[in-house]
């Protein structure tokens, strides 16, 4: 439940196309009624051209802070009156945080991706690393990894070129010889040395909801290699990917902490708070009981 609307509520919400679904107001909407703030989040579906319109509108608006999800994260670059250094990188946006001028950029998502797998106990320091994927999102994963010193990424693609480009672009980030990250045909897994375990990140749209009976690569020899599967996929909650990294005896996580962590991040942006980890979980359950009302279950 929403606190009571008067002159003094901050806005903030979430801009993208489509938004219907989103689980975000209940993140923000739950973290400000229990801290007390005074701050309302709601979605705004904005059509495509509009963007530009959207984003001067909301800072008219004196919106506090705005979320941005596909199909805007790079295209409300141009947009911005400053960006933070890791959402340059990444070259995506999530986050607007307001300033005097305008609205600065961040990326909250790797941080809370990161701020996940370190809550359920998945470590990347050191690691070596199976990306599946070469879009936007195995780009900003490479990043992270990088970021927060694993020790090798191995991008898996159909087209090997979109992965080497991923790959070139990392790795002159390094400033070092060393080759941090490689590209490698989806298909040629098997090439990967005998008896190496990875930490493997699902970072495509393969079997979210309601295709939910596929994954990337099905052969159970692939999932032998993986000691911990992460799959940024959060409906359905168990995806195929994940079935296969338990059935080899792997240990298995979904994107929903994830999300809970991006729009946590983004929300101590706004207001300065810092979420302690007991509200975390009681945020992240009600995110559990909204999707089972909106399933129906």
């Amino acid at each position: 439940m929403l606190n009571d609307i008067n002159g003094y509520t901050r806005t903030c919400g979430l801009i993208g196309n489509p938004v219907e679904h989103t689980l975000s107001p209940v993140i923000h909407n739950t973290l400000s009624m229990v801290l007390g703030k005074n701050l309302a989040y709601v979605p705004f579906h904005v059509e495509t051209g509009r963007l530009e319109d959207a984003v001067k509108g909301a800072f008219a608006l004196n919106l506090l802070g705005i979320n941005v999800t596909v199909p805007y994260k790079s295209d409300v670059i141009p947009y911005l009156d400053d960006i933070d250094p890791l959402a340059s990188n990444i070259g995506a946006v999530n986050t607007l945080v307001r300033t005097e001028k305008g609205y600065k950029g961040y990326n909250t998502d790797m941080p809370g991706l990161y701020r996940a797998m370190c809550e359920d106990g998945v470590k990347v320091k050191g690691q070596k690393v199976l990306i599946l994927g070469a879009g936007g999102v195995a780009r900003a994963v490479a990043m992270m990894l990088l970021d927060k010193g694993a020790k090798e990424a191995i991008i898996l693609n159909r087209t090997v070129e979109k992965a080497q480009s991923i790959a070139d672009e990392v790795n002159h980030l390094t400033g070092k010889k060393r080759k941090f990250a490689k590209a490698l045909s989806i298909d040629a897994y098997d090439t990967l040395p005998e008896g190496e375990r990875y930490l493997a990140i699902q970072a495509t749209s393969v079997g979210m909801y309601p295709d939910c009976d596929a994954a990337v690569i099905e052969d159970p020899t692939f999932y032998k290699r993986v000691h911990t599967g992460y799959d940024l996929i959060f409906n359905p909650p168990k995806t195929r990917f994940m079935e296969l990294v338990e059935a080899q005896g792997g240990e298995a996580y979904n994107g929903a902490k994830m999300l809970l962590y991006q729009g946590i991040i983004a929300f101590e942006l706004w207001t300065g708070c810092q979420v302690e980890p007991w509200l975390a979980d009681k945020v992240y359950e009600r995110m559990q009981k909204a999707k089972k009302t909106e399933d129906g279950k």
